[in-house]
């Protein structure tokens, strides 16, 4: 298989087109809990730097949208990228949140199916709140029997998936078996999905701090491109496990372009942090993070 478009000539295109949106900014979310007034502008400049195709768009609680309205005065009309993460009842309230911010732009809705909610009522729940608003939307699964029948019914309807990765407690870790089945799933049923939470290292990894098992955003990616090889859930759950560095970023320069038409993005609280390991593993030219500056809360 030859290497995806950008990964031989990395240092005259910066950016390949394997990351290009890669990273969605949710710095304003635990653990990194940025203040949106620091955080605001520290996404407009990851926007203008020389890493910027790997940024995605900011991840903002809709219910936070009135403190983004004052923050983003200066800013150019529609110029500001924004996911609004809403629970399903109030997405109607929270475009209309977004709508009175001249600078925002909606690029997508992350969508909390709250417990009680089955999975049959979500699509036409959904379908009736959009009307014909062409905006992306992404569902969070739920890790419970819904997730099964949920996404096939997300793609029958054309919507996409959103799996939780991780969190402040070790309980919210799916495990390599629990995510193997869920990429799985999703990539028979023809489900993109973006994955968040936890995802703080391009590799499988012990987080020293709390001892929990931390999955790698690159072993999701190079998990996602072996189910549409037809792999097997056993073979996506020892990807998923693997922590040698040489050898999943050989994995990674081997997948097709198109394994992002499925695995969508990540959210990430540091956007410096990915873009730096993937340069460290050889996968970003250095030049592409030389004027990276992390924000402290």
């Amino acid at each position: 298989m030859s290497a995806p478009p950008g990964h031989r000539e990395t240092a005259q295109q910066g950016v390949p087109e394997l990351f290009a949106g890669l990273c969605d900014d949710a710095a304003a979310f635990p653990p990194g809990s940025l203040p949106l007034a620091r955080a605001v502008p520290a996404h407009v400049a990851h926007t203008t730097g020389a890493h910027r195709r790997l940024v995605g768009p900011f991840v903002l609680r809709a219910a936070d949208a009135h403190q983004l309205g004052a923050l983003a005065t200066d800013l150019a009309d529609d110029s500001f990228a924004l996911s609004l993460t809403v629970p399903l009842p109030e997405i109607a309230a929270a475009l209309a949140a977004a709508a009175r911010i001249p600078a925002a732009h909606v690029a997508g809705l992350e969508v909390t199916v709250t417990d009680g909610v089955s999975a049959a009522e979500v699509v036409p729940t959904l379908t009736a709140a959009l009307e014909d608003t062409a905006i992306p939307v992404y569902v969070e699964v739920p890790r419970d029997e819904r997730r099964a029948p949920l996404l096939t019914a997300l793609g029958a309807a054309g919507l996409n998936a959103k799996f939780r990765t991780g969190g402040i407690r070790a309980g919210l870790y799916p495990d390599e078996a629990e995510l193997a089945a869920a990429i799985l799933t999703a990539v028979r049923a023809g489900v993109p999905f973006k994955a968040t939470a936890g995802l703080h290292h391009a590799l499988r990894n012990t987080d020293p701090a709390t001892g929990f098992e931390q999955h790698g955003f690159l072993n999701l990616l190079t998990a996602t491109g072996a189910a549409l090889g037809g792999a097997e859930p056993e073979e996506l759950a020892a990807l998923l496990a693997d922590r040698d560095g040489p050898r999943v970023a050989a994995r990674v320069r081997e997948l097709p372009a198109r394994v992002r038409d499925l695995f969508r993005s990540i959210g990430t609280c540091s956007v410096a942090g990915p873009a730096r390991e993937l340069a460290g593993l050889g996968l970003l030219p250095d030049d592409a993070v030389a004027d990276l500056t992390e924000v402290s809360p």
